[in-house]
């Protein structure tokens, strides 16, 4: 054993503190990265749904001015006149 070993010892801890202090905080720096990044594109996709629903509401109005019955009325099923046998 040299004398470097009781000096890598010695300096190990403070050493240890500053390399796992400067690693937390590159770690959080990444995950705000991440975490921005994230809420960014839910903001955004959240914009494209809104757009969405604008456009599908217009194409409505358009319908219903046209005289066309509106898209969930037809997707309603239509009720069949009952019959004697239906009643049993």
């Amino acid at each position: 054993m040299d004398g470097r070993d009781t000096d890598d010892q010695k300096q190990s801890p403070a050493d240890m503190t500053v390399f796992v202090q400067n690693l937390l905080q590159q770690m959080q720096s990444r995950f705000q990265t991440m975490s921005d990044s994230i809420i960014s594109k839910i903001d955004e996709m959240g914009s494209r749904i809104d757009e969405l629903e604008q456009s599908i509401n217009e194409l409505r109005t358009e319908m219903g001015q046209e005289g066309s019955p509106s898209p969930s009325a037809a997707l309603k099923p239509k009720e069949e006149p009952r019959t004697a046998d239906d009643s049993a």
